[in-house]
């Protein structure tokens, strides 16, 4: 991985041991150079989420999205089969189909010269040369993209040359598999335009040191220094908070209006688990349902999130279920959160900012700048460094 364009000294303070390391330099979050290296480093060379399987693109269609800047057509055959390609014709570099939502279709057919192709890419016909016995369809597939479903998201890898989808996440199946994510339906979904950074978006999301001065709601149904962090084997970092004695999940009075996952027991019924999944998806997992931020960076100073609420199919057969009990709770805690961020890259833009420390209640902070640092400094995606938990205990 090339080096980030940051200066080396700043970034390697920021890798310093946790209780003496500092926070990013004000140019990681303001400097376009540094965005488009990481639109090229993280957002096209590695797994990019792109959102729930089922609502992207159905068996028997077709569906173009923007990844990282990127056209990319979905294509989901009659049994389910998903492939992803370039949205690039192979005669004359023509879209084979817009940007937009997915729609029926027999084969992928080019709007410009009428090539067409399979859903497994292979070139079908080409208007007067397909009639030709020297025309070799096979040099005219479509180019191929890595694509995985995991946990019931879609991953895209626009290289082609990241590690394999479980070496890259490690071991965070074992922590997301009692919740059997890949069952889950969205029952609602907000969308957010912030102004601020998309680093300074998942940095406020690592820490609740925040909580007792802007989260009132939040602080009644869970303690901020509860929970503990996990140790990660791939390229995610997180860990739980606790809740309180009278709450059974994260809502305006601690109730739920769902029903529990069906595999839960033990301490897992009475923990959230807060996720960074590298690059862009915040996962955010309740004993009754999962909520998610999908991020994606706009300009160095703006931030696209599209956060959704989870639930299992049993919640969906309660008679007058309605998911407002969570969704309520979160909008009115993610309005705080964006809130506070736009005021951070506020700051960031100001000539008094300078990089601070890291309390002893931002040990998971530590943990991604950890990972973005390294990235920056040509090291590749490093699992992070977790505090131990003595050294968490005694800083402050």
């Amino acid at each position: 991985m090339k080096p980030a364009p940051v200066d080396p000294a700043q970034i390697s303070r920021v890798l310093d041991p946790f209780g003496s390391s500092l926070t990013f330099p004000a140019d990681v979050y303001l400097s376009d150079n540094v965005l488009a290296w990481e639109r090229e480093h993280l957002w096209q060379s590695t797994w990019n989420c792109v959102g729930r399987l089922d609502e992207l693109v159905t068996p028997g269609r077709l569906r173009a999205i923007d990844v990282g800047g990127e056209g990319v057509l979905l294509s989901r055959d009659a049994n389910g089969d998903l492939r992803a390609f370039s949205n690039v014709c192979r005669h004359r570099g023509h879209e084979l189909a817009p940007i937009g939502e997915a729609f029926d279709a027999r084969q992928i057919r080019c709007p410009y010269h009428s090539w067409s192709y399979r859903f497994d890419g292979s070139l079908r016909t080409a208007p007067r040369f397909t009639q030709s016995d020297d025309f070799d369809t096979s040099e005219y597939t479509l180019i191929d993209l890595g694509v995985a479903v995991y946990g019931g998201w879609v991953w895209i890898d626009l290289s082609g040359t990241a590690r394999a989808i479980d070496d890259h996440f490690g071991n965070l199946a074992e922590i997301t598999a009692p919740y059997e994510t890949d069952r889950l339906t969205t029952a609602a979904t907000h969308s957010y335009l912030v102004d601020a950074n998309w680093k300074i978006i998942i940095e406020n999301y690592n820490e609740c040191y925040h909580c007792s001065s802007i989260h009132p709601e939040l602080c009644e149904v869970t303690p901020p220094d509860s929970g503990y962090d996990h140790i990660p084997t791939g390229m995610w970092c997180g860990g739980t908070m606790d809740l309180k004695p009278h709450a059974v999940t994260m809502s305006l009075d601690g109730s739920s209006k769902g029903i529990k996952f069906r595999q839960l027991s033990g301490k897992l019924e009475r923990q959230v688990w807060y996720l960074t999944v590298m690059p862009n998806l915040l996962l955010s997992i309740h004993p009754d349902y999962v909520m998610t931020h999908r991020l994606t960076p706009v300009g160095t100073d703006q931030t696209h999130i599209e956060c959704s609420w989870l639930f299992p199919p049993e919640a969906f057969e309660l008679e007058g279920f309605d998911p407002a009990y969570a969704v309520d709770f979160w909008d009115i805690t993610n309005r705080e959160d964006w809130s506070a961020c736009e005021s951070v890259m506020r700051g960031v833009k100001n000539r008094g900012f300078r990089p601070g420390p890291l309390s002893g209640w931002e040990g998971t902070v530590y943990q991604f700048l950890n990972i973005m640092s390294h990235a920056y400094l040509g090291h590749g995606l490093v699992v992070p460094t977790v505090p131990t938990r003595e050294l968490r205990e005694t800083v402050t």
